[in-house]
């Protein structure tokens, strides 16, 4: 049973304008196992995806499932065949609730008119207990955390009864025991017949839990190897065409004098409550914790993207209010947000608005017209900055992969040349050659004398590049940490103080 071709994708290939995506890729997926998809931002793996989910139309090659050629026009039809996608980026009607979510488009009718809710909302049960997800079918959407959301969107994939499910960065945004519940529903799934393409930069969780890797490079296929047979070290190397000896770089910031206080900082309406800490100039600080704990909380409030009810934060000894985004860049302040799509890019704008967008104030001649030469000068420095994969400037920021987008968003609050960046999951959905320049460019702000404050769900990342680590639990601060001289279980133990 694990050696039946359920998918076969062959010679696909895929242009866009300016740019070959895809070029002669195939890919063969056995029932009941497990199929990682590698490479960096912009190999070619999402959008192969898309033409397999009929997002896209391929221009050549040819699809077959169970043996069948299918050619879909759009997710619904691969949805009805079941072909089902968890995308990285959520896509969901946040005002609706969760189980309205599920069965958009299909909902069970009463008498053939109406919407019967009561069946829905037991068939919702029953999915969720089939998975162990224990989330209120009737929440609003957009009241839930990142992780909930997914799960949702998790148990909606299940419920078409697929052969295939795509899982495109599935734990970019859990915490390490939803990670492990999470494995559990892709063994289940996959002991039952299922087909389940993988798709992470995670190296660990590959070898862990794949069965076959395929690994692409500039949209084109590279290697397809058993999982057995892998270590990192080849992973990295096919993936990249180098070795990639050192996953993070030396530490060489020296945090100087306190530049940044923040005394009492309570939230209006979350469980954050009275969180205070001090950050030196030119020192990485790390925020850990479980999901929900407050990290992502602590810098909006600091932000001001949050409301706040109390507390005080001062720069360089200064008050400073923060009441708006807005006033928070003219005071120093810059922020990534965790959901690139929900509060990053702005998709129908192209790379250079997109870059530009948060320094407009630099690019005017004579304080009335924009500068396109100026604005094209900075959107440049930040492509070759970051290294990111585009056609050009003009080209629409949704087109690009989920990881060249965050690297676009951070040349963009570079621009602001701010004294505090605040960052939430700065590598979320970025490869392993990427995640390192950006670790560099982190430590490179940190020795200009900047501060740096770091939410990441992954306990090495914030381990390798940060000098302290605040640990939060239920809303409040649990303790601080040396990164130098800590464990993960010690952090762990931290951010189960008040759960």
């Amino acid at each position: 049973m694990g050696q039946e071709v359920l998918l076969e994708m062959k010679d696909i290939c895929k242009e866009f304008p300016g740019v070959k995506a895809l070029d002669h890729v195939s890919l063969t997926v056995k029932r009941g196992t497990v199929h990682a998809l590698m490479g960096e931002n912009g190999a070619g793996k999402s959008t192969l995806m898309k033409c397999l989910f009929g997002m896209y139309q391929k221009n050549s090659g040819q699809i077959f499932l169970e043996g069948k050629e299918v050619n879909f026009k759009n997710s619904k039809e691969a949805l009805e065949n079941g072909v089902a996608m968890v995308h990285q980026e959520l896509n969901q009607a946040l005002k609706r609730n969760v189980m309205d979510n599920i069965w958009l488009g299909r909902y069970p009718k009463k008498g053939g008119v109406m919407i019967d809710e009561k069946k829905m909302y037991q068939d919702t049960m029953e999915v969720f207990a089939e998975l162990g997800i224990e989330v209120d079918p009737r929440r609003i959407m957009s009241t839930m955390p990142v992780s909930q959301r997914q799960m949702a969107e998790i148990a909606k994939a299940v419920s078409f009864h697929s052969k295939v499910i795509v899982f495109d960065e599935p734990t970019s945004s859990l915490t390490e025991q939803e990670v492990e519940h999470l494995f559990k529903i892709i063994n289940m799934l996959r002991d039952n017949g299922c087909g389940i393409i993988y798709i992470s930069h995670k190296m660990a969780e590959i070898l862990r839990i794949a069965d076959e890797v395929t690994v692409m490079r500039d949209g084109t296929w590279v290697a397809t190897r058993p999982a057995a047979e892998l270590t990192t070290e080849e992973i990295i190397r096919l993936m990249v065409g180098r070795e990639l000896k050192n996953q993070f770089p030396p530490k060489t910031n020296k945090p100087g004098e306190v530049a940044l206080e923040v005394e009492h900082l309570t939230a209006q309406y979350s469980l954050l409550k009275d969180v205070s800490f001090q950050v030196r100039r030119g020192e990485i600080v790390g925020l850990a914790g479980l999901d929900g704990s407050g990290r992502t909380e602590t810098l909006e409030n600091i932000f001001g993207i949050a409301t706040r009810k109390g507390g005080t934060i001062r720069l360089d000894g200064k008050t400073v209010r923060n009441r708006n985004a807005r006033e928070s860049i003219k005071n120093g302040f810059a922020m990534l947000t965790e959901e690139r799509r929900a509060t990053g890019i702005f998709g129908i704008l192209n790379i250079c608005e997109n870059t530009v967008i948060s320094s407009l104030k630099k690019h005017l001649k004579g304080g009335l017209v924009l500068s396109d030469k100026s604005m094209a000068q900075d959107t440049q420095w930040g492509i070759d900055t970051m290294r990111t994969k585009t056609p050009g400037q003009k080209t629409k920021i949704r087109s690009l992969s989920g990881g060249n987008q965050q690297k676009v968003i951070l040349s963009r609050w570079l621009l602001t040349e701010p004294e505090v960046l605040l960052l939430d999951e700065p590598t979320r959905g970025i490869d392993v050659g990427a995640k390192y320049e950006i670790y560099q460019l982190i430590i490179d702000l940190a020795n200009k004398g900047k501060i740096v404050m770091v939410v990441s769900s992954e306990m090495p990342e914030l381990l390798g590049i940060c000098d302290r680590i605040l640990v939060m639990s239920g809303g409040r601060l649990a303790g601080e940490v040396d990164a130098r001289n800590t464990t993960q279980e010690e952090i762990m133990t931290l951010a189960a103080k008040y759960v």
